[in-house]
């Protein structure tokens, strides 16, 4: 399964609601950094597919959901469990932190 855009009007639907654990990647397309883990976690979705859902939200076009969880930098990773966060984290890693951070979280 390949990543899945989310907006503003779906993300409590594709997040919250979801039965697994969920990555959100707010990114903007300006940003480099996000364009440095995009790759990566596409291929984590695939990889992890069946135990993680990958969600993208552009900040850009849907700041409603980045506001209500405080990003204040992009990239910024969410992990949600059961529709609550339970591991944030800011800034480009490589895919082999970011599949630990997951890991560890879930």
């Amino acid at each position: 399964m390949a990543t899945v855009a989310a907006t503003d009007a779906t993300f409590d639907s594709i997040v919250k609601d979801s039965d697994l654990p969920v990555v959100v990647d707010f990114w903007a397309e300006w940003c480099g950094p996000c364009k440095q883990i995009g790759p990566s976690l596409e291929e984590l979705s695939v990889e992890m597919e069946g135990k993680i859902k990958v969600v993208k939200v552009d900040v850009d076009s849907n700041p409603s959901a980045a506001a209500a969880l405080g990003v204040r930098g992009i990239p910024a990773l969410f992990l949600f469990k059961d529709g609550q966060v339970i591991s944030n984290k800011t800034g480009a890693a490589p895919k082999a932190a970011l599949k630990s951070w997951i890991d560890d979280a879930i």
